[in-house]
């Protein structure tokens, strides 16, 4: 569905995606994972044809964007960043008017727009003004309105970025829907969950590059331990010294500015280990480890930095 060699995005000096190389197969929910700025949105826009490359080899669903811009988009779903919906219009409206720029007929798209309303579970608020929904009504109504043409590949970039808890998972679900009708999601987020919960395959991104590649499981499999041990202190403390006391402890020991994190196969030993050695935080936890810890090995800082 997508294939990429070499592919690049430079802006003046600045090299915003570094030559990557990137297949991703039909049916397939492939995600770019990475730090704002990792060069996530702009290998996005490519895919989108809505940007050039710079340079290499990109092809989508077998043609050339340079070529065959058009007759790529109109295959494609696009959730954009930013909600871009009408606000004006209701609904219902919303869809309506977006299916005609593919030139769809009028029946069509009145059919989909109500299979799409119900598919997002917006049916009772078809009628209601854009404006006063909530952020995770928009951007539903946003996937549906990506969805009016049946595109073979849903582009999501950041797809739930500003949405509380529960609007995510509801989100989640839709996509795993959408995942299950054969439709091919490509996803960029800084969410480990997001990517945990969606992704069959993914990338994890750094300044341009790829640093990773795999699923999440091989990826923690390969990149991290079973479990971490997270101690927390005081915030007038000098955490380096703890780092210092624990020394060959475990294989690895990441030293945060709020905590130290151990990487273990037996968080529950370790953490008697600790206090053995005369070390008490003020707080401990044992956890599983995330793909933000892969991302903590590969680049030397968080997601989130």
């Amino acid at each position: 569905m997508i294939h990429a060699r070499g592919l690049t995005k430079r802006f003046g000096e600045f090299t915003a995606v570094d030559g990557i190389d990137v297949d991703v197969l039909r049916g397939e929910a492939f995600g770019f994972l990475g730090p704002n700025g990792a060069g996530k949105s702009s290998t996005m826009r490519m895919i989108g044809c809505v940007s050039p490359p710079s340079a290499g080899t990109l092809r989508i669903l077998g043609m050339d964007p340079a070529a065959d811009g058009p007759a790529i988009r109109a295959r494609l779903g696009v959730v954009p960043q930013q909600d871009t919906l009408d606000l004006e219009l209701t609904v219902r409206e919303n869809l309506l008017i977006y299916g005609r720029y593919f030139g769809l007929s009028r029946a069509l798209v009145r059919e989909r727009a109500d299979e799409l309303l119900d598919f997002v579970q917006l049916t009772d608020r078809a009628k209601d003004k854009v404006e006063p929904l909530s952020g995770g009504m928009k951007r539903r109504l946003t996937i549906a309105r990506s969805l009016i043409n049946d595109p073979e590949i849903l582009l999501l970039d950041e797809p739930t970025t500003g949405l509380d808890p529960q609007a995510r998972h509801t989100l989640w679900d839709r996509l795993f829907r959408l995942k299950q009708r054969g439709v091919t999601l490509v996803l960029t987020t800084h969410y480990m969950d997001e990517a945990e919960q969606l992704c069959d395959r993914l990338v994890v991104m750094d300044k341009g590059r790829f640093v990773a590649e795999g699923s999440p499981r091989e990826l923690i499999a390969r990149y991290s331990t079973r479990e971490v041990l997270e101690l927390r202190f005081r915030a007038d403390e000098d955490i380096s010294v703890y780092g210092e006391k624990l020394a060959g402890l475990v294989e690895r020991i990441e030293v945060l500015p709020d905590r130290l994190l151990l990487y273990t196969d037996n968080g529950d030993r370790t953490t008697e280990e600790v206090h053995a050695r005369g070390v008490r935080p003020a707080g401990t936890l044992v956890r599983r480890s995330t793909l933000e810890d892969v991302f903590l090995r590969l680049t030397g800082r968080t997601l989130v930095d």
